[in-house]
């Protein structure tokens, strides 16, 4: 297959389908902890963004609380 420039529109159409699409949260944790949970989402075939929505899905569910589940 060959290969696709990603174009700076391309770049413009993905950053307003995020904008549209996707909610952004920022969040601050110990020096060390990033590669730990890099590490852990790896180990589950999974990207840190997918392993640490599941975590907060698992942690609202076990709590009883709604989740949009999106």
């Amino acid at each position: 297959m060959a290969s696709q420039k990603y174009t700076e529109a391309r770049k413009d159409g993905n950053r307003r389908w995020d904008a549209a699409n996707l909610d952004r949260v920022s969040i601050a944790m110990p020096k060390g902890k990033k590669d730990t949970i890099k590490a852990a989402a790896d180990a589950a075939g999974e990207s840190m963004n997918q392993y640490i929505i599941a975590a907060v899905d698992q942690r609202m569910e076990r709590d009883g609380e709604v989740s949009n589940g999106a």
